[in-house]
């Protein structure tokens, strides 16, 4: 048998040298040193094992949210006029080996229950698909919602597109600005696994259910007719050179307007009053009712979401302020237990931040769908 020849010494303490001075400056070239090192080699590997979905050839018409427990998320959105489809899943998770209920249920898996809406833009807008999800969920507290605590039940709002990302950051800032704290996340979506069959339309098929959204909530979405999307807010430059002073100073500046001095407080004309700032109906006349408080007083919106309400401790006093959905213009404040009202409710608002739109105009101003509130 022919016998290696033995490496002369100086080669191997040569080869030696050389391996010792690459493995140290691959070390040295991560921050952090050799026990960086070692932790990225094992980021490196999970990065591997869950590339980022494409999402770039998926159509315009889909978002997704996060919102708590998705068999409540899934059964509003399944009950909104002009969703095509809503369907319950992980998203923005570690691994696609991790997305299933029992592994996401630890809480160490990085995804949100989060719900697929694809919908129809001609039937519905991303707008009101957005200010609906807002009106329903607390955007105040981090991994959680309702009862329900984790980090699954994140909330969050993630797009695939930048028609889709304008739109959300868009309605993000109008909702930061009304929020005492804001913890949604509001960024692109990474991955997305479908959750398995029994989570699917769950609500529907055990109508007796946990869901953390209230039912009257569900059920009024399903029959709103007015969409935000329709009444976007203008820029702020467009917005100071379409206002009075004084229309300026109360819807943007939260301003009141004296009492008894102002356009709509005894009027009592057939029609609907408008947020002045972007259109949006938020009041008709058929809830208007005489108030000594010297605004307009009503009963009621025209629809719940049109109008948002806010905790208001201004002035060392404790109050409900009200401002308008799409718009986010200040409004006035409401009050309960109000003897002059037929419902004990009294929306005491502004005729700064209105403006009145007659019956007989409204079909040719565009508010013709709404005609049938005076059919009664």
């Amino acid at each position: 048998m022919k016998k290696r020849k033995k490496a002369h010494p100086a080669f191997l303490f040569l080869s030696i040298l050389l391996l010792a001075v690459a493995v140290l400056t691959v070390a040295i070239s991560r921050p952090g040193g050799k026990e960086n090192f070692i932790a990225l080699s094992e980021t490196e590997k999970a990065s591997l094992e869950n590339k980022d979905m494409n999402y770039s050839n998926q159509q315009e018409n889909v978002i997704y949210l996060a919102g708590g427990c998705f068999w409540g998320i899934e059964h509003l959105f399944a009950s909104i006029p002009g969703v095509i489809n809503a369907e319950s899943g992980y998203a923005n998770g570690n691994s696609a080996e991790n997305a299933n209920y029992q592994k996401v249920l630890t809480g160490s898996t990085g995804f949100r229950e989060t719900v697929r809406v694809e919908y129809d833009p001609e039937k519905v807008s991303l707008d009101a698909l957005l200010l609906a999800y807002f009106y329903v969920i607390d955007p105040t507290v981090e991994n959680r919602q309702g009862n329900d605590v984790g980090t699954q039940y994140q909330t969050g709002v993630y797009y695939t597109n930048e028609k889709a990302k304008e739109t959300v950051l868009r309605i993000a800032e109008i909702e930061k600005s009304r929020a005492k704290a804001f913890h949604v996340e509001i960024g692109p979506l990474l991955n997305f696994y479908p959750a398995e069959s029994y989570h699917q339309n769950y609500l529907k098929n055990n109508p007796g259910g946990y869901c953390h959204i209230p039912t009257d909530e569900i059920k009024l979405f399903s029959t709103l007719r007015i969409d935000p999307g329709d009444y976007k807010k203008p820029a702020k430059e467009s917005i100071r050179d379409k206002l009075t002073k004084e229309q300026y100073q109360v819807t943007q500046e939260n301003a009141t307007e004296r009492p008894f001095y102002n356009e709509f407080w005894n009027k009592f004309e057939k029609g609907i009053y408008v947020d002045v700032v972007t259109g949006e109906p938020l009041f008709s006349s058929a809830d208007k009712f005489e108030s000594s408080c010297g605004w307009p007083a009503f009963s009621k919106p025209i629809e719940m979401p049109a109008v948002i309400e806010i905790d208001d401790y201004s002035y060392g006093m404790y109050r409900t302020e009200v401002r308008s959905r799409a718009g986010d213009s200040h409004l006035g404040h409401v009050f309960t237990n109000d003897p002059e009202s037929p419902n004990g409710v009294r929306y005491c608002i502004n005729s700064a931040s209105l403006r009145f739109i007659p019956y007989a105009h409204m079909e040719n101003e565009g508010y013709g769908y709404l005609m049938g509130l005076f059919e009664s």
